[in-house]
């Protein structure tokens, strides 16, 4: 298992790879925010490899409705792209 994460890292596409260091140094971003097409389309490619966690939260305490953030799974965080 700890191969197959290595290999996939290995195998990131330069926008992946781009995606993946903003991602890690903004903490947690919300997805709307991220501006560029390619990286919304690698946030997906990323979800998929599971190095990335998209999730919703309350962004406004007098607000029903939930915004989707991302952030770096747990699982991937060790690893440096």
């Amino acid at each position: 298992m700890i191969k197959d994460k290595k290999q996939e890292m290995r195998d990131l596409s330069r926008i992946e790879k781009k995606t993946y260091n903003f991602i890690k140094n903004a903490g947690e971003i919300q997805t709307s925010n991220i501006r560029d097409k390619h990286m919304c389309g690698a946030v997906v490619s990323l979800k998929n490899m599971s190095l990335v966690e998209v999730f919703k939260k309350y962004t406004s305490y007098y607000r029903k409705s939930k915004k989707k953030f991302v952030k770096i799974s747990s699982k991937s965080l060790p690893h440096n792209i």
